[in-house]
């Protein structure tokens, strides 16, 4: 059954989302923390697509478990053209918290979805990647510090022993 929309009004897809981002580091020293969230801003605002309308950087403060640790968050209001937009910051500057202000209602096509898909997808994989090569990496370290402890073993078993 052909549905009674036009296929131009099937297609239309949602444009101008307004967002709120919570972005939070973790490190030292303190005012590292503070560059570092602005660079990650500065960053975000020259991205396709997205505007940056309002920020706020709070002061770092001590983690409670791990005081030689500070931690920082930014809240960032967003305006982006289309959702991929929003999927790619997200994706790609991995918020705490992503609040969609509007519109209340979002449209999205097939074609939409399966670009956010295929990026988020492909951010999966290369984090996939990583992950095996660092467990591999691991795993050789692993047997050479086995193998240099084995042959220390061994010299220190060769040393004659002095008596006092």
């Amino acid at each position: 059954m052909e549905s009674s929309r036009s296929k131009e009004e099937r297609n239309k897809e949602t444009k101008n989302i307004n967002v709120i981002l919570i972005i939070e580091v973790v490190g030292k020293p303190p005012e590292h923390l503070v560059e570092t969230l602005e660079g990650m801003i500065k960053k975000m605002g020259e991205e396709k697509g997205v505007k940056i309308l309002r920020k706020k950087i709070n002061s770092p403060i001590p983690m409670k478990d791990r005081p030689e640790f500070f931690t920082s968050f930014a809240e960032v209001e967003i305006d982006v053209e289309e959702i991929l937009q929003l999927a790619m910051v997200a994706m790609k500057y991995m918020p705490a918290h992503v609040e969609i202000v509007y519109p209340e209602l979002l449209a999205l096509t097939n074609n939409g979805w399966n670009e956010i898909f295929q990026e988020f997808l492909a951010q999966l994989h290369g984090y996939d990647e990583i992950t095996r090569i660092t467990q591999v990496e691991k795993k050789i370290l692993e047997d050479q510090l086995k193998k240099l402890a084995g042959v220390m073993k061994k010299s220190d078993n060769s040393k004659p022993k002095q008596d006092n």
